[in-house]
């Protein structure tokens, strides 16, 4: 239809969001904008999660209907991410000590949004009823550079043997080692998806390793 606004869906058309199960892949992350909200706990049962969802959303929703309002530009708001870390790594990759965790969710935004433009959402949010976490959602770019990923297909619990293979095996002898926080994007929706379905791309950030 002429004038239309296209959409673009950057889960297809940027390559970090691509990944295969079994396959381990090192990739270049551009720098990218993301809504950002931090806590810390157990994600299935801490309340700082869920609050933080709750805040995040509609804001990139807002932010979404004010660019294609305003500028024009029209895009499906990419799938939910997070990094996860904790004191001693084990209680993540191994232990899945879950009261221990430290984390950030995080919802990507198109470059041409602004600062501005974001705070208009946040008060758009508010006006409608604020969330409790609002006042922590916050614009940053999170640059990653090289990073290695893959696809787990499958429950969360069951990540364990995966991040295993790609901490201990393959970033060693690819001669590489992690740096950066661990990085999960979720393709699936969980409250749609049964657990043995679901598709994670894990992703941990490398740089060469001095003993290489």
């Amino acid at each position: 239809m002429p004038g239309s606004v296209v959409k673009i869906d950057f889960k297809k058309s940027l390559d970090s969001y691509q990944a295969r199960a079994g396959e381990f892949r090192i990739l270049q992350v551009p720098p990218l904008q993301y809504l950002m909200v931090d806590g810390h706990g157990d994600p299935n049962t801490a309340p700082a999660y869920a609050d933080a969802l709750a805040a995040v959303y509609p804001v990139a929703y807002a932010v979404k209907f004010a660019s294609k309002r305003d500028l024009g530009r029209d895009y499906v708001v990419p799938p939910l991410e997070a990094l996860w870390w904790a004191e001693d790594l084990a209680v993540f990759t191994s232990a899945r000590d879950k009261s221990a965790w430290d984390w950030t969710v995080m919802l990507m935004v198109p470059d041409w949004i602004g600062r501005e433009l974001v705070d208009d959402a946040v008060a758009t949010v508010a006006a409608k009823g604020r969330p409790r976490a609002l006042d922590r959602v916050r614009l940053e770019v999170l640059d990653e550079r090289t990073a290695v990923q893959t696809l787990h297909l499958g429950a969360y619990d069951a990540e364990a043997e995966t991040l295993a293979d790609l901490h201990d095996r393959f970033i060693p002898e690819a001669g590489l080692r992690m740096t950066g926080k661990h990085h999960e994007i979720y393709l699936s929706d969980p409250r749609r998806v049964e657990p043995s379905r679901l598709r994670t791309i894990l992703r941990q950030p490398v740089e060469p390793s001095t003993w290489g």
